[in-house]
């Protein structure tokens, strides 16, 4: 049996007949650059978000630096944001010229700790960046008075969490401004790389589209330097037929969490993913933490499932942030997770059948360990 981490296949399948009868369209009216297809999109991913605005652009990566940039982020700036995320989160600092500062992470959730942020704050800190890691929402309503003493804005980066809330309020509308991604693995996710800013503020975002346009708001007048990021059309079709599926999909997510949970639950040795008070998770990852991690992970890739790290290495530990000058030991709770996490199959086409050869699998693997 194979089984993938994700299955784009079963998705594009759900889709197919949407998708044809958009790309259709949109090759008839020949709107390849921005058209109605985005604005759909852009529309109605605000309004599941609760916010004013969305801004299409390239990819989620690009999302962070516009949102960063509107926000008056720049050159010398710091950032502070959890050391257990992907890279991008730090390289859209770097990109502009401010100084990435990682922090720790709750034990519990791993997600960024509002005590460590705390800490961290300093003349220089301009923005706070939460990370809604796994499908989680962060404790942004923790970080609001931090921010608001040291005059930092925050900046939520939502790529993971499309459809979370937290006591209510959706990921992606808890901040200042937003970004996410809807890279192709993503609970919302296009045919290729895409994104978006996401803000209620208008002001934000129209210096998002000022700069995503080559700081251009009229042909040939550019009123700052800017970059080209926008979201392609044909995203758009593919993200449109998704958009309306995706309430769905994140049912069917929690409901393959709740059952992984009843089948490993009594496994020993394994650390099983638990919801924080308030939340409402969207489970774009089910993240366990097993010692002999890396074991384990070879025995399920051996027997064809697609389990992965995410992430194996913390950004202050990456040999593109060295620079910054922290070393084994400064973050002891992202450290120690990164050497325990592992990834499981999770995806809204994940059959009960797969996920109990999963954990047939777990439970062989340890119990094997456990004897020897």
């Amino acid at each position: 049996m194979q089984i993938p981490m994700v299955d784009l296949g079963a998705q594009q399948a759900e889709i197919d007949a949407d998708v044809q009868v958009g790309l259709k369209q949109l090759f008839a009216d020949t709107a390849f650059i921005g058209g109605p297809a985005v604005a759909e999109f852009e529309a109605g991913y605000a309004d599941l978000i609760g916010v004013r605005h969305c801004v299409g652009v390239g990819n989620g990566t690009d999302a962070l630096e516009l949102a960063m940039r509107a926000a008056g982020v720049g050159p010398g700036d710091e950032v502070i944001m959890p050391a257990n995320t992907f890279i991008a989160t730090a390289e859209a600092a770097a990109r502009i010229g401010a100084l990435p500062v990682p922090v720790d992470v709750d034990h519990d959730h791993l997600l960024i700790d509002p005590q460590q942020v705390a800490a961290a704050v300093t003349e220089r800190t301009k923005a706070i960046v939460p990370v809604h890691l796994f499908g989680q929402t962060a404790f942004v309503e923790q970080l609001e008075p931090i921010a608001r003493d040291c005059g930092a804005v925050i900046i939520e980066d939502a790529a993971q969490s499309q459809g979370a809330r937290r006591h209510g309020r959706a990921a992606g509308s808890l901040g200042r401004i937003a970004a996410t991604s809807f890279y192709p693995g993503k609970n919302l996710g296009a045919a290729g790389d895409a994104g978006a800013v996401l803000t209620d503020d208008d002001d934000l975002a129209a210096m998002v589209r000022l700069i995503s346009a080559h700081g251009s708001a009229r042909k040939y007048h550019h009123e700052v330097v800017g970059i080209n990021s926008r979201l392609d059309s044909i995203q758009a079709v593919v993200l449109n037929a998704k958009l309306s599926r995706l309430a769905d999909w994140n049912d069917r997510r929690r409901r393959t969490a709740a059952r992984y949970g009843g089948l490993l639950d009594d496994l020993s040795g394994i650390r099983l993913p638990r919801g924080a008070p308030g939340n409402e998770d969207v489970w774009h990852l089910y993240v366990v933490r097993v010692p002999h991690r890396d074991q384990l992970l070879q025995t399920l890739n051996r027997a064809g499932v697609g389990a992965g790290i995410h992430y194996p290495v913390p950004i202050h530990l990456t040999p593109a942030f060295a620079h910054l000058g922290y070393g084994p030991g400064s973050f002891p709770v992202a450290e120690q997770a990164a050497r325990e996490i592992l990834s499981l199959p999770i995806h809204p086409h994940l059959t009960v059948d797969q996920q109990e050869f999963v954990a047939q699998v777990m439970v062989t693997a340890m119990a094997a360990r456990t004897r020897g």
